[in-house]
């Protein structure tokens, strides 16, 4: 298999914890190009150590990891994160005493010797949040729970990544800024992007993805579309999501 034809990012019986103790067992997912996929469960289900194997801030004790076709099972964290993959986390982290545009190009740290292309994914990221340029000076502290939102989100586009991760990006957000963030994840799946999704939503996850993996217990307990997911309706989210 070529790296063209490979999957964004492929995860093989991955086995990761903290301290003695596995906290997801035995994970395998796939993310296609150009494919959003969405990991659902409830909260400790070991969503979040997933992501954090993915992006090698959690060293897996087994298994493999995959971007495009590339072995990072052994890359650090800031390895990983120069294109390879990049997250929008739980909670946003940003540097809140900072500006939105300086928040942006943290993002894009290891393309700064490439100054045309970082004003290009700048440019990509206040075309897909126009408020983000009218707050561009504006501290990030100041911005609302969407627009901070929207800030993480765009810091994640600026490094250029392979794949995207997402960390609950709908949560604690009004109706309406969950609306504008499901649109621009739509938006960013007409460009290309590739993306894994970690949510509790249902509907944004069914808005947005093409398949859902659901996550219980630190294991992955089922693979479903949308479509199966809507004919089998309540039964799926009692079993699985409580």
């Amino acid at each position: 298999m070529t790296p063209a034809a490979s999957p964004a990012l492929e995860v093989s019986a991955l086995y990761a914890g903290y301290g003695r103790f596995d906290v997801v067992r035995d994970i395998a997912l796939k993310v296609g190009q150009g494919e959003a996929v969405a990991l659902l469960g409830p909260n400790g289900a070991g969503k979040t150590t997933v992501l954090k194997a993915i992006m090698g801030l959690l060293r897996q004790r087994r298994g493999a990891i995959a971007i495009g076709g590339q072995d990072v099972s052994a890359l650090p964290a800031h390895r990983v994160a120069r294109g390879l993959a990049a997250i929008a986390p739980e909670g946003r982290r940003l540097f809140t005493d900072q500006s939105v545009e300086d928040n942006l190009r943290l993002g894009a740290l290891h393309l700064r010797g490439d100054a045309p292309k970082v004003e290009a994914l700048l440019e990509s990221v206040y075309i897909l949040f126009p408020v983000l340029r009218e707050h561009r000076r504006r501290q990030s502290a100041y911005l609302s729970g969407g627009e901070q939102q929207m800030v993480a989100i765009g810091r994640m586009l600026m490094s250029d990544p392979n794949v995207m991760l997402l960390d609950e990006p709908s949560v604690a957000l009004s109706p309406v800024a969950v609306d504008i963030v499901a649109k621009a994840l739509l938006a960013l799946r007409a460009r290309g992007a590739s993306m894994l999704l970690v949510e509790q939503r249902i509907d944004v996850a069914m808005r947005v993805c093409d398949r859902l993996y659901v996550m219980t217990h630190g294991e992955i307990t089922d693979e479903m579309t949308p479509a199966e997911l809507r004919s089998e309706g309540v039964s799926i989210l009692n079993k699985y999501l409580g």
